[in-house]
């Protein structure tokens, strides 16, 4: 198989992902939160076994500071993910076609509390994906799309009336484009975000250190 069927991979279920958040949160369900992370859930076993079904800039960081993926794909999947993040949302914005949605707009205390949460959230996310997904521990196993999704539905819960419960630079790339959130609070959740993830890889190795890299798992799915 061909590595670009990974990056494929990655961008359709970014934009999945991303429509889902969109149309949820934009026609205002109660339901949002379970949408996401069944939406996150079914691409994850959808997609899983082509690209490891990362959907989210933060967690491939954490997977390249884990070396399960080398530093070009990695960028590859960057790219893919948030194209598909921004196509999402610009699916989401047309189909709903919203009137006077406010801008999630933060200030002083408040906003700090919502990097705070974001950093946390998205640290849980890529830790809860290392280790459910790329432990050789966990060979083969099939609970880890269920993991994964309802990580982020607890994180929405928890946390999503005060940051937005985004946990995802592609969906933060959404948001943007969808006018949800002002650039600048966009450009701290990116950074809060990716260092979360990084820091996810590290500690995922530091606390692993049996864990032997063989090869990336693109380079497996590719062959």
């Amino acid at each position: 198989m061909h590595k670009y069927a990974a990056y494929v991979t990655e961008l359709i279920g970014t934009f999945f992902l991303v429509l889902t958040v969109g149309a949820s949160v934009l026609t205002g369900s109660p339901l949002a939160p379970l949408a996401i992370g069944a939406a996150l859930m079914v691409m994850v076993y959808a997609g899983g076994h082509i690209s490891g079904g990362h959907y989210n800039p933060s967690v491939t960081m954490g997977v390249l500071l884990r070396r399960r993926i080398e530093v070009a794909d990695a960028v590859a999947y960057w790219v893919a993910q948030i194209i598909g993040g921004v196509l999402g949302a610009a699916v989401a914005y047309w189909v709903v076609n919203p009137r006077g949605v406010a801008m999630l707009s933060l200030s002083g205390r408040a906003w700090l509390a919502a990097a705070l949460v974001e950093a946390l959230f998205t640290f849980a996310l890529a830790y809860v994906m290392l280790n459910v997904a790329t432990s050789s521990s966990n060979p083969n196993n099939s609970f880890y799309g269920l993991a994964i999704g309802f990580t982020v539905t607890a994180g929405i819960v928890a946390v999503g009336r005060i940051s937005g419960g985004m946990f995802n630079p592609a969906v933060v790339a959404g948001a943007l484009v969808m006018g949800l959130l002002p650039w600048y609070t966009a450009a701290l959740y990116l950074v809060v975000q990716l260092l979360a993830g990084a820091v996810a890889g590290v500690v995922f190795l530091a606390l692993n250190p049996d864990e032997v890299q063989s090869r990336p798992r693109v380079e497996e799915a590719a062959r």
